[in-house]
């Protein structure tokens, strides 16, 4: 067998530009680039192997230098999402407080069910020089560093301490990766003393690998028993998640919903299963969601969920589906979500369990009274997201009037991008979906600073279509300094700032809680009342955009936010558009509810109201066994 000598950091980047994935006969590259932020532990390993790559092999395996360890993570996990988790990106970091910084953006990845690959360097395996710079000592244990924060935030997780063992690390990570039900972060340590090791490789290992991503078919037994179900039922209704999307189902759904006027709710991440004006679609379910969906979730006999994991803001905190007796039916790859609320688990491939449901069910139809009920709920819900959109408040726009005119302003292939405060919610009731890929909120770990990471990752998979990141001042000043990696890569970016001096969508809440907004507003401190209740503070974040060499304007109306979004189509690269709102105007309310634990016990008045209200809430909860 012939053999090549190589570093470590060498033979990692090379097998990483060799591998491949495949579904319904279509190759794309696995690993389509690295992120990665050098210093001492990763410098002369995969940082010298990058750079020898670039040298002979251009475009092997792109180089992309970013800004935040957490942030190239998110944009990692952005650019899966967007390319339906078939092709990914790589992160790499030094040791330390830099690996650590990649253990949120880990935990986003995987909570979401995202493929991303992580290589953190790690101490001296050797330990000859310990303690090295940036290590953190166990005192009960020499082979504990830092990085094994990210076992529990990872779906895979090695430590390569002899080169011999990176290539069964490296397969293990890879088949991780591309497993529809396992996948999230990969994490690889990556010792710095190991990543500048030389060995004798197999030149089998760089040879193109591809990686067969399935689509498993459901049981005859288990989708027998789903069909008769059904079957049975009067009054069912497909809650879309976002496996739909992931394994391409929506022509499946779409099929199914028309032949049996079985009507559709979508979670944040199925938002785009069918499209906003679908005769079939009630849009958003649960705690963010819109009436329609929700009146029909209190009454439905049987829940059919496909490729969602049933988070609290889905079920409402287990209060949406409130018939007695309802039935769940649960189609999902993965079986532990499959398996959740006592339902039939049908275990498979979202597409494939879709077309076998329309095929067992043989045009089988709900009756024409409750097609034209859900019908009816739908077009009552768009005329009130029309209303939203339209308010024409002073002195100050709301939000949902900017969600309006940014749902205006997109084509139907462009993208919105959000993820944390009060924008993800109003959005996934209020925003009129086109394309399956024209929604892109992050609302399984609804990270704050990830919508300007998420958008590089989605606008860098996607580079034909216009991106438009929607950001809360508050989000925004966590995490911006991607902008710069946009600028840097000529990455076009539209991001629409909201800007309402603080975190307004904890305000929110904390008013609903009896804490009447306290933390949540940027203001300074008042000299008298030695509290954060003076004045707001004079932050001027365009000005901060336009510093990092983006293109910023300011629209202080509508209509002024309309023109800019006209001019931004034109720019080459990132642009900034800051727009301040009135944050206590809400958007439409959903007719719903979610569990958010009030004080017991207060000698605050508006904290012992909001208890009250919370018991009686809460006694529509359920378990959903």
């Amino acid at each position: 067998m012939s053999r090549t000598r190589l570093t470590v950091g060498q033979a990692l980047v090379r097998f990483l530009a060799a591998q491949r994935s495949e579904r319904d006969g279509m190759e794309h590259r696995l690993i389509e680039g690295c992120f990665g932020i050098f210093g001492h532990g990763s410098l002369a390993g995969l940082g010298q192997a990058l750079l020898q790559a670039e040298l002979s092999q251009p475009g092997a395996l792109r180089y992309y230098q970013a800004r935040n360890e957490q942030a190239m993570v998110h944009a990692a996990s952005g650019f899966a999402r967007m390319r339906n988790r078939m092709s990914t990106l790589a992160c790499t970091s030094s040791v330390g407080p830099g690996a650590t910084n990649m253990v949120t953006g880990a935990a986003l990845a995987t909570v979401n069910r995202l493929p991303v690959l992580l290589l953190p360097s790690d101490v001296f395996a050797t330990r000859v020089s310990d303690p090295v710079l940036q290590q953190l000592e166990h005192f009960g244990g020499r082979d504990v560093s830092v990085n094994d924060a990210f076992r529990p935030v990872s779906r895979f997780f090695d430590r390569v301490q002899r080169a011999e063992q990176l290539p069964d690390a490296l397969l293990g990570a890879m088949r991780v990766l591309t497993d529809p039900a396992e996948t999230g972060a990969a994490t690889i340590c990556l010792p710095e003393d190991v990543q500048t090791e030389a060995f004798d490789w197999p030149d089998d290992l760089f040879e193109p690998r591809v990686w067969h991503v399935p689509r498993p078919v459901a049981d005859p037994a288990s989708l027998a028993r789903a069909v008769e179900i059904l079957r049975g039922a009067r009054r069912p209704l497909l809650v879309a998640g976002g496996g739909v999307i992931y394994s391409e189902a929506t022509e499946a759904l779409r099929c199914l919903v028309e032949e049996t006027g079985i009507p559709v709710a979508e979670t944040q991440a199925g938002k785009g299963s069918l499209v906003f004006n679908h005769p079939q679609a009630v849009g958003a379910i649960g705690a963010t969601g819109t009436t329609a969906a929700n009146a029909l979730a209190r009454t439905a006999d049987v829940v059919v969920g496909v490729g969602t994991r049933w988070s609290d803001f889905t079920t409402a905190s287990r209060s949406a589906f409130a018939l007695d007796g309802v039935r769940f039916i649960n189609c999902n790859i993965t079986a532990f979500d499959a398996a959740k609320h006592a339902g039939v688990s049908v275990l498979g491939d979202a597409r494939a369990v879709l077309e076998a449901l329309r095929s067992a069910l043989n045009r089988w139809s709900v009756e024409v009274s409750y097609r034209a009920e859900a019908a009816a709920l739908a077009e009552e819900w768009d005329r009130a997201v029309e209303r939203a959109y339209c308010l024409g408040h002073v002195p100050l726009p709301a939000q949902s009037e900017v969600i309006g005119a940014v749902n205006a302003a997109c084509g139907p292939r462009d993208v919105i991008v959000c993820a944390a405060g009060s924008m993800p919610g109003d959005l996934h009731k209020l925003w009129r979906t086109s394309d399956p890929k024209g929604y892109h909120v992050e609302y399984g770990y609804s990270c704050m600073g990830y919508e300007i990471a998420g958008g590089l990752g989605v606008k860098m998979a996607a580079p034909d279509r216009e991106v438009f990141v929607l950001v809360g001042d508050g989000s925004y000043l966590m995490m911006a300094q991607e902008l710069v990696t946009a600028v840097q890569e000529h990455v076009k970016l539209t991001v629409v700032l909201v800007q309402n001096y603080g975190f307004a969508s904890i305000g929110s809440l904390s008013d609903s809680i009896g804490s009447e907004r306290f933390g949540t507003s940027l203001r300074y401190r008042d000299p008298a009342t030695g509290r954060l209740n003076g004045d707001v503070l004079p932050v001027d974040l365009a000005a901060n955009a336009a510093s990092l060499g983006v293109v910023a304007m300011r629209a202080r109306t509508i209509g002024e936010l309309t023109d800019a979004l006209v001019a931004a189509r034109s720019e080459k690269g990132p642009v900034l558009v800051e727009i301040e709102t009135d944050p206590f105007v809400p958007a439409p309310g959903s007719d719903s509810w979610w569990d958010v634990p009030v004080a017991e016990v207060s000698e605050h008045e508006p904290t012992v109201r909001a208890r009250t209200a919370y018991e009686q809430a809460k006694a529509h909860q359920r378990r959903y066994w």
